[in-house]
Parts: structure tokens; sequence; C-alpha cells
């Protein structure tokens, strides 16, 4: 059965959108999602289900949530293909002990990937972004709250894509495990 990677945009973060990480998961399997596990406090997840319709699904729980939670947040599901490759895509070379300073934005569609472009002019040296086919990535070298890119990325011009640092991506590859499908 498909496997999929749910991330929610700015949930648990203050007081604002509070998504408790069990009623997140009730949600997932009320809604008929097998094997459901969650990571970190932050909105993450990865479940199973038959329909293949990543889309589907992100509007699914994008409702449930704002149902049953009183919760609007950008929902984005890729399927397990779709977030691996995101993870194998990335061209940018960093030190490993930069993983929390390097970012991956996922959207659900490629013309709010695409629109990061607008971060471009905000990189200042060492900082390296790059937008791939399935994800953009930003390396904030000095750190994303002195980054003006990661700032932005944050902010306002990415409120079509939710980021993960480096570490979150590769926890989350883990718990997809080697029974991909």
């Amino acid at each position: 059965m498909p496997q999929f990677v749910a991330l929610l945009r700015g949930v648990n973060v203050g007081k604002a959108n509070r998504v408790p990480m069990a009623a997140f998961r009730e949600l997932l399997e009320a809604q008929g999602f097998s094997a459901v596990k969650t990571l970190l406090n932050s909105g993450n997840a990865v479940f199973r289900s038959p329909t293949r319709s990543a889309a589907g699904h992100a509007k699914a729980i994008g409702a449930g949530l704002q149902e049953t939670l009183g919760v609007d947040v950008l929902v984005v599901v890729k399927s397990s293909s779709e977030f691996l490759a995101g993870v194998a895509d990335n061209p940018l070379a960093f030190p490993e002990s930069h993983r929390s300073r390097f970012l991956a934005a996922f959207s659900q569609s490629e013309a709010a990937t695409r629109s990061l472009s607008a971060l471009q002019p905000l990189l200042e040296p060492p900082e390296q972004f790059h937008i791939g086919s399935h994800a953009a990535y930003l390396h904030c070298a000095n750190g994303i709250l002195q980054s003006k890119a990661g700032s932005a990325l944050l902010g306002k011009l990415g409120r079509e894509v939710t980021t993960r640092n480096w570490t979150t991506v590769l926890r989350l590859k883990a718990l997809l495990g080697s029974d991909v499908a």
C-alpha cells in the first residue's frame, strides 16, 4: 500500500495553530489512513493509503484539521517516491554540522516552489539556494535567524510552502523505511 508524508506549515509555533500530535494521528486514522506515525511536534506524519492522490489527501487533511481542531494551515502531502526524490535531488553540499541550517521547502504545486525564485536577491554569501523538481533548498551558512532569505522563506514569501531542516527531512526518510511503495 502506498506511503505518504504529510507536512503541516506553521503549527505549534507560539500559541496559534496548536495541533497536538496525538490528535493529528487520530485525525489521520479517522480519515482511513493506516500505519500512521508522527515525528516531532511540528506537524510531520507518515501514513499509508490505498488512494494515490497526494493532493486529495492534502485537501482532506486540511479540511479535517479545520473541522476538528479549528486550525487552518497549509497541508502538503507527498508520496513516498516524491519525498525521497526531493531528498535525492538536493544538489547542495554542506557540512554535516549544518543540518539545522539547511532547509528543504516542499509544496503541493510546482508553481509554488518556482515562486521561491524571489529569494535569490536576498541571498548573502556564503548562502546557497536551489530550486529543484521536487523541492527548493536553502543553506543558511551563518544560521537561519541571520539570513534574510531564511526569514523570507519562513515568512510571507514562503506561505505556499512548508520547510523542514535537513535533520527532520532525514528522520522522515528513515520513517518511510525500506518498504517504500
